[in-house]
């Protein structure tokens, strides 16, 4: 278990993630990673089409950060949460396929989640683990195993598969909201359906205090490191990749 606590901007925390998921590909590890983004950033989802669905002018003026995943997706605005990330063998979770390594990855935060009193529970199965196109906003609806208090999402997560190995990350809010989202979004019916650690327990809810229930339920030591020593690509600094299409 890898804890990063101090904070580091999108295009470092998405080329830390994408580093992980060649290692694991490559020497057959799996890895699980705790962090925070600093400052504030939009990131997009890998193949989606961010030239029409953002736009570019508001999201200079409100001078907010913005990256573009390794996965795919829709857009997220991280903030007030904690982010994890998995990369390991693809059978490494739950048995073979990206689907059952989603749902068992789920299940593990869940029950972590559970632990600090939230009625967490999963949501029923869907043909397929990849975000509709047909709204914009990773939080604007839930799709099948993902985490849910109520009817509303609390954890989003994005997948991608390279070689034998796969990566999973995603959002667990603490607070705040993903009003960002709609406010730069073209397209209509980008409304939130995310609720927040802090709305369900009726409490402030820490980066902390979450890192450690997930801690527990994993029962992994955890390390005060970014993992194996591996080249991270500049890429995810790059404009061009941001808003190739």
């Amino acid at each position: 278990m890898l804890l990063d606590v101090e904070g580091r901007s999108g295009p470092d925390n998405m080329a830390t993630d994408a580093a992980l998921l060649e290692e694991a590909d490559r020497s057959g590890r799996a890895f699980v990673r705790l962090y925070r983004w600093s400052p504030p950033c939009l990131s997009f989802g890998r193949h989606e089409p961010a030239t029409t669905r953002y736009d570019r002018a508001a999201i200079a003026r409100l001078g907010l950060d913005v990256v573009r995943r390794p996965t795919g997706g829709r857009a997220v605005w991280h903030e007030h949460e904690v982010t994890y990330a998995v990369a390991a063998p693809v059978d490494s979770f739950g048995g073979v396929g990206l689907r059952a390594s989603c749902r068992a990855i789920h299940e593990r935060l869940a029950v972590a989640l559970r632990s600090l009193g939230a009625d967490t529970r999963l949501a029923s199965n869907s043909p397929t683990v990849r975000l509709s196109d047909g709204q914009a906003g990773c939080f604007a609806s839930s799709v099948g195993g993902e985490v849910l208090i109520g009817d509303r999402k609390v954890v989003g997560s994005a997948q991608v598969r390279r070689g034998a190995a796969f990566l999973q990350h995603g959002s667990i809010l603490l607070d705040g909201s993903q009003d960002v989202v709609a406010q730069v979004s073209r397209l209509a019916g980008t409304a939130s359906r995310a609720t927040t650690l802090a709305d369900a327990l009726g409490r402030p809810v820490s980066f902390d205090e979450v890192a450690t229930a997930i801690v527990g339920s994993w029962g992994e030591p955890v390390v005060q490191s970014d993992g194996p020593t591996v080249q991270l690509s500049d890429a995810f600094s790059d404009s061009a990749w941001t808003w190739r299409r």
